[in-house]
This record gives structure tokens, C-alpha cells and sequence, in this order.
């Protein structure tokens, strides 16, 4: 990914306590990264990251999680409680008119070109492209390109699998420029039911296992102050969310910035203020976000001023 992020290796938005390893998940947000991924259903399921010579594993195995960090040699173990909901089970709710509004989920093919396909609309020109080969599959193209002006997209470019219309590849071009900020796609694709031996996992000797779920004292008091479910303005491409962050809980910020990412953001975004307000703005290649001083926030793959104009709506 080349999203041109500001650097927040400020260091509250590493791994958190309890997770295996020291994955920081800002750090995919750059550079190129290799994901192998199994799955069945969403009780049997594998990732695994490698990056040089340490690898990163999460697996789902019926109630069974389980990380693996090769980099310090550290697991965790957790149980999924009888009767809670599955990943991938059920969807939460859209919000109203929104379609995939604000920032995009660009971590795969599928949910770029979900993504992307929600903004069809006569502000969208979609035109086909040559047969391709992806991950050694036909394949064949699409490109949407946005008509909205003040959209930060330049366009959207899909292969989709010849057999199986299954979106093999998706990258995004931001406005005015010909070097890509997202390109994810698969390198190979295996179709096959994977064999029960990928999800059953077993603590490598001399592994650190850390068990989830365990307390010994009182559960961290939370604050369930209820907020203004966010809202959408504009259509498409132009689309905005709003709404309100909730609360940080009284427990969470004892524990510093580590616990609280938006402190780490406002030592390093630029300031703005004007009719709306005033707070810090984050500018990317794809998306901008607004996060105000009085607890606000704005995000879309627009550019600052359409943010603003929300917030002010």
C-alpha cells in the first residue's frame, strides 16, 4: 500500500497487551505484505503473515483461537464462548443511504471490489479491459472511474475470475495519478476444501502461551454512555460519515496513550479550524478524516473541505 499515511510510530498503536507477538497493525498500512490465507467456515479459519523470517499466525478451530508470533516466540490461547455469534455469520447493519460510505475496507480484492461496485451510479463510468491472468486464473476487467469531482479516487480496477466472477485483484489510483495507493490480489488460488490439519495448531517447544480470557481481579470499569449513532451525507463517491467517538472509558486512559490511539494522532496530524469547529486532519492519497476537539469525527474518500461541509451540516 502507498496511502502517503504520516508516521504514527509514535507507539500506541503497536500490538496491545494480550496479543501474541509485536505485529503493529500500522504497519501494514505501507509497503507490500504476503498473507496466506485458509478457510472453510468462519469456525475454521487461517491467516498467516510472513515477513522475512518471522511469521505471524492467527487460527480459528471450532471454539479454539490461537496467535503465534515467531518473532518472540510467544502464543495466545482463547476460547469463543458457547452461542456467540460467528464472524461472517451476520453482517452489522448498514448505515442509513450509505452504501459503503466513508473509508473503504481495502485489505482484499473482494472488499475493495464491494467497495467499489456499491458506487455504481451515473457518476461512475465503468469500462471493461482486456482478458487478464491472475493468480494463473483467466480473468477478465473492469474500471470504475469516478465522475464526482471532489472525490480523492481517480479510479478503481478489478479483475474478476472468469468461472467464477470471484474478484482475483483490485487496485485503487488516487485522483490525478498514474502510481497506485492500494494493489492487493491474490498470487495463487486454490479452490479446494482445505485439509482439518491446517487449523489444528499446537505450541512450538519453548513457546511463551499466554491464556485469554482469564482475570484475576475485577473487570475494568467501562463507560456505556450512549452516543449518536453515526450518519451519512452525500451519495457515492462523495458520501461522508459523521458522527460522534465514544467516550474512553476511566480504566483505558489510567493506562496512558497506549490505551487511547487518538492522543497519538493529535501529536501528529495538522491542526484546522473554521464554521465547523476546530480539531486535527488526516490527509491520505484515498481518504481524509477530521477528528474535532469537541469530539466529532468526519471521514470519507473526499477531500478536506467536503469533510468540513458535513461537520458544518
Amino acid at each position: 500500500m502507498d496511502l502517503g499515511l504520516p508516521d504514527l510510530s509514535a507507539g500506541a498503536l503497536g500490538g496491545g497487551a494480550g496479543s501474541a507477538g509485536k505485529l503493529n497493525p500500522v504497519s501494514l498500512l505501507a509497503g507490500s505484505h504476503s498473507w496466506r490465507v485458509w478457510f472453510v467456515d468462519p469456525t475454521h479459519a487461517r491467516l498467516a503473515l510472513v515477513d522475512g523470517t518471522d511469521e505471524y499466525d492467527v487460527v480459528r478451530n471450532g471454539s479454539d483461537v490461537w496467535q503465534w508470533s515467531s518473532a518472540d516466540a510467544s502464543v495466545a490461547h482463547g476460547k469463543v464462548p458457547a452461542g456467540a455469534a460467528n464472524p461472517g455469520d451476520a453482517r452489522p447493519p448498514a448505515l442509513p443511504g450509505s452504501g459503503a460510505a466513508g473509508i473503504p475496507d481495502l485489505s482484499n480484492p473482494d472488499a475493495v471490489a464491494t467497495w467499489a461496485l456499491s458506487q455504481l451510479d451515473p457518476t461512475t463510468a465503468v469500462t471493461s479491459t482486456r482478458t487478464d491472468r491472475v493468480a494463473r486464473r483467466s480473468a477478465y476487467g473492469l474500471v470504475l472511474t469516478p465522475r464526482a469531482p471532489d472525490t480523492r479516487i481517480g479510479s478503481v480496477h478489478l479483475s474478476l475470475d472468469a468461472e467464477t466472477s470471484l474478484p482475483l485483484a483490485a487496485t485503487v489510483f488516487p485522483r490525478g495519478s498514474t502510481r497506485p495507493a492500494v494493489d492487493v490480489r491474490f498470487t495463487t488460488l486454490t479452490l479446494a476444501r482445505p485439509a482439518p490439519s491446517i487449523f489444528e495448531f499446537t505450541p512450538p517447544p519453548g513457546a511463551t502461551v499466554t491464556i485469554e480470557g482469564r482475570h484475576d481481579g475485577p473487570m475494568p470499569k467501562t463507560d456505556r454512555t450512549p452516543f449518536a449513532r453515526p450518519h451519512v451525507v452525500g451519495t457515492g463517491w462523495s458520501s461522508v460519515v459523521v458522527g460522534e467517538l465514544p467516550a474512553m472509558s476511566t480504566a483505558s486512559t489510567s493506562h496512558g496513550a497506549a490505551s487511547d490511539p487518538m492522543a497519538v494522532l493529535r501529536k501528529v496530524l495538522p491542526r484546522a479550524s473554521g464554521a465547523w469547529g476546530s480539531g486535527h486532519v488526516l490527509t491520505t492519497r484515498l481518504f481524509s478524516v477530521v477528528v474535532t476537539d469537541d469530539g466529532r469525527f468526519a471521514a470519507g474518500a473526499v477531500d478536506p473541505s467536503v469533510l468540513y461541509a458535513a461537520l458544518a451540516h
